[in-house]
């Protein structure tokens, strides 16, 4: 069984679908039209601008929701057996699902680049990466250290990313290294994704998604806060609400796609990263790529 997955903030690079755009009609037609919604030429910064222009988060995810959604559109017959996305991945995943239209897909991505840019000024926050450390005793130090800091992303065993308030962030990092962790390395990201920091992001965000149309999906979508396999549309709004202030389950997602038959995963989007991750949850899979 095939399934696709899609990438979220940070795969961005400058010239993504810049060839897509180039060669194909129809590809140019969606990228025009997310230009209108938009209401400014994101496909410039995508094809030309600058590292620190493509990296604004109200930039950022509307960049590589366009860039992966149209991927999957240019894919003939695209018949997935299931999907997952990480973070801002899963909206593509879900328009390329025919839960949603690309229209609206478009315009709850910048909702929630805008609202998460807000958060993120409101109290100053990041994450930090850990490495070759138990998930248990990361979720124990984070319960321990006083102030906001949580688990926000199981990317794979032995690397999850941790998300709060800089002081908690960093007090934690020194208490992962003390029990044993090979790295803990504070990210360059603008704030506490996926944490309770995002509260604010997600109320604003919650209005926009109860207002959108959500369709049954074409296949199962398995979602970052349970990481289970999804069609229903009422529960598939539930939980995309949840998702700023939840962790990003990859690595139960991955597993679970594995244990329901999937054998081949196809990242759709800009970067490598899910098919390096992929490649250690799910080793004996076929992983593969298409920007």
């Amino acid at each position: 069984m095939k399934a696709f997955v899609f990438p979220g903030q940070g795969a961005q690079f400058t010239g993504m679908g810049k060839e897509l755009y180039a060669t194909s009609p129809e590809a140019r037609e969606l990228f025009e039209k997310a230009n209108e919604i938009l209401g400014f030429r994101i496909t410039d910064i995508m094809f030309e601008g600058t590292e620190q222009e493509l990296k604004q988060t109200q930039v950022t995810q509307p960049a590589i929701f366009i860039h992966s959604v149209i991927l999957s559109k240019s894919i003939e017959n695209f018949n997935p057996a299931m999907v997952a996305g990480h973070s801002l991945g899963e909206f593509s995943a879900l328009v390329a699902a025919g839960a949603m239209s690309f229209e609206d897909g478009l315009r709850l991505v910048s909702a929630r680049a805008k609202a998460m840019q807000k958060a993120c000024e409101v109290e100053p926050s990041t994450m930090a990466a850990v490495l070759g450390c138990d998930d248990k005793i990361v979720e124990e130090i984070c319960k321990e250290v006083p102030g906001i800091v949580v688990p926000a992303n199981y990317n794979s065993s032995g690397q999850l990313v941790i998300s709060g308030s800089i002081e908690a962030v960093n007090e934690a990092c020194e208490k992962l290294k003390a029990a044993g962790a090979k790295r803990a390395i504070v990210l360059a990201v603008g704030g506490a994704f996926h944490s309770p920091l995002m509260a604010p992001a997600e109320k604003e965000l919650a209005e926009a998604i109860e207002k959108t149309v959500i369709n049954k999906p074409i296949c199962p979508v398995y979602q970052n806060v349970d990481a289970k396999p999804n069609q229903d549309p009422a529960k598939i709004k539930e939980n995309l609400i949840k998702q700023l202030t939840a962790p990003v389950r990859w690595r139960q997602i991955v597993e679970n796609m594995w244990s329901d038959g999937a054998r081949e995963f196809t990242e759709l989007g800009p970067g490598a990263v899910l098919q390096g991750l992929i490649k250690k949850i799910a080793p004996e899979s076929v992983v593969t790529g298409h920007q």
